[in-house]
């Protein structure tokens, strides 16, 4: 849960490894939340998969959403054993 909605992340695990990310649920309330998190989103999907944990940087103007991403990415990490 972030200040402005929630935020759910599904990673796909391959032979011990992430090789996918994907949101189920981010803030989409009005045009700046989509703007901001059309861009980062695909960018913080992208750095899960390269990092391979939940140690990605933040895109900036995209603070409130990357702390319920990494926050929800570090949950699917946990609950995959990883």
């Amino acid at each position: 849960m972030t200040r402005f909605g929630n935020v759910q992340v599904q990673i796909t695990v391959e032979n011990g490894k992430i090789t996918g990310a994907d949101v189920l649920q981010v803030p989409w309330n009005d045009r700046h939340d989509q703007m901001i998190n059309s861009q980062a989103v695909p960018v913080y999907n992208q750095e899960a998969v390269d990092a391979q944990s939940a140690q990605i940087d933040v895109v900036s103007g995209a603070t409130y959403t990357w702390e319920g991403y990494t926050q929800s990415l570090q949950s699917a990490i946990d609950q995959a054993n990883l």
